[in-house]
């Protein structure tokens, strides 16, 4: 097969690193894995799975931009006899399509996110994302939110789940003692019951409600997690201000840390009691969630998304009514009071899921099952 993957950059985020996992796949089985993108920082893992870069400026919405990219894509095509055309966002995928007309080629859509519909003309614009000869969903919820928008009957549907590198965030020793280098790093106290909550600092990602939580369990008399916000701004500083205005209301600045970006997650997991995931939006995968259980933590969620299919209520953690502060805290007390071994053996619980359900190796092997599939 020669299967070309057209995504807006190559920068960082989800859709990005499936792209690259999906390349590894198709060149460890013989296949030719092309890429058209803007390129960006994960370039060079694209390069070291063997995937092939074809920089076009495939971020633009600007129509003209739309129209020459899809005569650049037709071109290839043709030049290079390209079997699958697999598209992971809406500005390129409506090129692609265009593209493909006229050719041998299939069309392959994955709906990446929700992507809201203020409007008919913005779902309209999204409906090219349910246009494919097979679309492909990243979850569940994501699969019944394309029924609701589209109209696309769910048996037309593939629901293919991000998958997760489960090998590296296995808690061996050598995680743990670059976790324990972190701890010296962040000055963390010790001897503390400690919250992780992996999110890039955007209002949706719930660090409010997380900080709000802490601050009634403080104003209630009881013992407060030690809460730990990994991820950057990325230039919000309005909203790190409000965090931070926040964490002094309730006098928790010796409580709560910002640790900005992190590139070694399973090290942050491995200083960790629990791991939160309170969005306020529904998530359309979960995938730090994910991380977390195959990182051996309990995980809390917000009850809506992707999320609520990586985490069994009880089992591999606890899911809470979104957006509620009061709820957060009531679960973090409990997971509080659980000893060890309970935590130790629902984050056990939550690993084993992830092996089961969520692998790389699956999100794979099910990918190039759906090229073969249409080709034949």
């Amino acid at each position: 097969m020669k299967v070309l993957q057209v995504i807006p950059g190559l920068e960082t985020g989800g859709a990005e690193r499936t792209t690259i996992e999906v390349a590894q796949a198709l060149v460890r089985d013989g296949h030719e894995a092309l890429v058209a993108s803007e390129g960006g920082a994960m370039e060079a893992e694209l390069a070291a799975v063997g995937g092939e870069l074809i920089r076009l400026p495939l971020a633009s919405k600007n129509l003209f931009t739309l129209l020459n990219n899809a005569s650049r894509l037709k071109a290839l095509i043709n030049a290079r006899n390209i079997d699958i055309v697999h598209a992971r966002s809406r500005a390129p995928a409506w090129s692609a399509l265009r593209a493909v007309q006229g050719t041998n080629a299939k069309f392959v859509t994955t709906y990446h996110g929700t992507y809201n519909a203020k409007s008919g003309l913005k779902r309209f614009y999204n409906s090219v994302m349910a246009r494919g000869d097979r679309v492909i969903a990243n979850s569940e919820f994501i699969r019944d939110h394309i029924v609701t928008e589209h109209g696309l009957p769910a048996e037309a549907i593939t629901v293919i789940p991000r998958g997760v590198d489960v090998d590296r965030f296995e808690m061996t020793e050598m995680v743990r003692q670059r976790g324990r280098d972190l701890a010296t790093e962040w000055a963390l106290p010790e001897r503390r019951f400690i919250a992780v909550l992996p999110a890039r600092l955007t209002r949706w990602k719930g660090q409010l409600v997380a900080i709000e939580a802490l601050g009634r369990m403080k104003a209630e008399g009881l013992d407060v997690p030690v809460l730990i916000l990994v991820g950057g701004d990325q230039g919000r500083t309005g909203y790190r201000e409000e965090i931070e205005w926040l964490i002094g209301r309730h006098e928790l600045e010796n409580t709560v840390w910002l640790v900005g970006h992190c590139n070694d997650m399973p090290a942050a997991f491995s200083l960790a009691d629990v791991a939160l995931n309170p969005s306020t939006d529904p998530e359309a995968f979960g995938r730090t969630a994910a991380e977390a259980s195959a990182a051996g933590l309990p995980v809390i969620v917000a009850d809506h998304g992707g999320a609520r299919e990586v985490v069994e209520d009880g089992v591999t953690g606890w899911r809470t009514l979104p957006g509620d502060a009061g709820a957060l805290a009531k679960t973090l007390q409990v997971a509080m009071e659980l000893d060890i071994a309970a935590r130790q053996a629902k984050g056990q619980a939550g690993r084993q899921r992830v092996l089961q359900r969520f692998t790389v190796s699956s999100l794979q092997t099910s990918t190039l099952r759906v090229y073969r599939e249409l080709l034949e």
